[in-house]
């Protein structure tokens, strides 16, 4: 039980990566805040923990809302009574536009959800763990936030910023007990596809020319095991880092 004792809000959680974080932290032990804006599937993943000994809640979260997000912080105190960990997951893709077919709507949407979210939740978490004298930030940011040549402009963009918030969190609480990591996966089995509309021909072009190259596809269970031993103890002395887990694509 790694992380027994433990209370984690995990968002995006309600399929893919998010629900395996979700599940698997409270395998370990953790208290889970299962949010997601889909509160049907959300449920269920909590329900799903519930029936196998654990402990979750489901909140419906548009982490793009700042009402939704202070509501979240809010309701975890008020079920929990503190945080731990707090695992950024809910992203969306764009249409692999480069910069020359980019709209504004298309990068103000991929911003406010990849990133901005990411920022007002970490702002949160941040002063909260800082009255409690510790805590942990898990930022799911993908290999778009390493490299040129894995989706569009506009997430490309948004995840490369996060890598730069998540290095400089840790800098910045270094001595405050607080910890802050990335993970970076490459090509993942979820459905996170279906958030993708009016692709680019160009860019999906151009973006599958290292397809080629990518041994394989993880499971979401695969990356969870990564984001549980960030979330725990195990990882005390890692800090600033952003970790591919990818099979070896990035490698080539």
């Amino acid at each position: 039980m790694r992380l027994e004792g433990k209370v984690a809000i995990v968002t995006g959680a309600a399929s893919g990566m998010g629900k395996a974080i979700a599940e698997g932290y409270a395998n370990e032990g953790a208290k889970v805040v299962v949010s997601d804006l889909n509160l049907e599937g959300a449920q269920t993943v909590a329900d799903g923990i519930k029936s196998a000994g654990g402990d979750a809640i489901a909140l419906k979260t548009n982490v793009a809302s700042e009402e939704d997000v202070n509501l979240l912080f809010e309701e975890t105190k008020k079920a929990y009574g503190k945080l731990d960990i707090l695992v950024n997951n809910a992203g969306i893709m764009d249409g692999m536009e480069p910069v020359g077919e980019l709209s504004d709507e298309r990068w103000e949407k991929l911003f406010a959800v990849n990133t901005t979210a990411v920022m007002k939740t970490m702002r949160i978490a941040v002063n909260l763990f800082l009255e409690q004298g510790h805590g942990t930030i898990v930022n799911n940011i993908s290999a778009g936030g390493l490299y040129g040549a894995r989706a569009g402009a506009a997430y490309t963009a948004s995840k490369h910023a996060v890598v730069g918030l998540t290095k400089n969190t840790a800098f910045m609480y270094a001595n405050s007990n607080i910890r802050c990591n990335g993970i970076a996966p490459g090509a993942v089995i979820t459905n996170i596809s279906a958030t993708m509309t009016n692709v680019s021909e160009f860019g999906a072009g151009r973006q599958s020319l290292g397809l080629s190259i990518n041994p394989r596809a993880g499971q979401p269970e695969e990356i969870a095991q990564l984001a549980i031993f960030l979330g725990s103890d195990e990882s005390s002395f890692v800090n600033g880092q952003v970790v591919a887990i990818d099979g070896g694509w990035t490698a080539y």
